[in-house]
């Protein structure tokens, strides 16, 4: 699993770092070790039941997050289609909410479209993360580089523990099984492989 934010600590609390959080988050909850550095990223590894996992956290700033993701295209056997989950936030879902994808276009987000570019390729699972809405008149590069206020970084770890186990969901039963498990759950709509954008 890859989470997307901005390295140091200027950045922690800010919305665009939502992926950088819930890796950490994921890190305790499967009891993995300390994240070091390889790269271009910040990467601890171990295992989740009989699935080993690794979970990345760029240090290249986001809009070259596709530099960590490269690091996996030199494992023999990554296929990102089963391999990858892409953690992100998003302005256009409301804080409080999420939404897993099998694949599907960037939507104007630098991250994911670093990612697409590394890989040459849409086919990877993404769980975008909601951090909206954003304010009228407010410009969205403004808007995701700002703190979170108290409140909402309070809503948002009450959502984490059901983040950890959607992404939990997706190591072991795959991202189908995960999409029609939590996108119910958060939507009240129809799950579905649909592609974005």
């Amino acid at each position: 699993m890859v989470g997307l934010g901005n390295p140091g600590p200027e950045y922690a609390r800010t919305r665009h770092n939502a992926g950088f959080i819930l890796a950490d988050a994921l890190a305790r909850a499967w009891s993995l070790g300390t994240f070091r550095r390889r790269g271009p990223a910040r990467v601890t590894q171990g295992s989740v039941g009989d699935a080993a996992v690794a979970l990345i956290k760029p240090q290249t700033y986001m809009n070259r997050s596709g530099a960590a993701v490269r690091l996996l295209l030199t494992e023999p056997d990554f296929d990102p289609t089963h391999h990858l989950l892409v953690v992100t936030d998003d302005a256009a879902l409301p804080l409080g909410t999420f939404r897993l994808r099998a694949r599907g276009s960037h939507g104007g987000h630098r991250g994911l479209e670093s990612v697409e570019h590394a890989l040459a390729s849409r086919e990877y699972a993404r769980l975008r993360i909601g951090v909206g809405p954003q304010p009228a008149g407010v410009i969205l590069e403004d808007y995701v580089l700002e703190e979170f206020a108290d409140a909402e970084l309070e809503e948002l770890g009450k959502l984490v523990p059901e983040l950890c186990d959607a992404v939990t969901c997706w190591v072991t039963d795959g991202v189908a099984v995960a999409m029609n498990r939590y996108n119910k759950r958060r939507t009240g709509g129809p799950a579905d492989g649909r592609t974005e954008g």
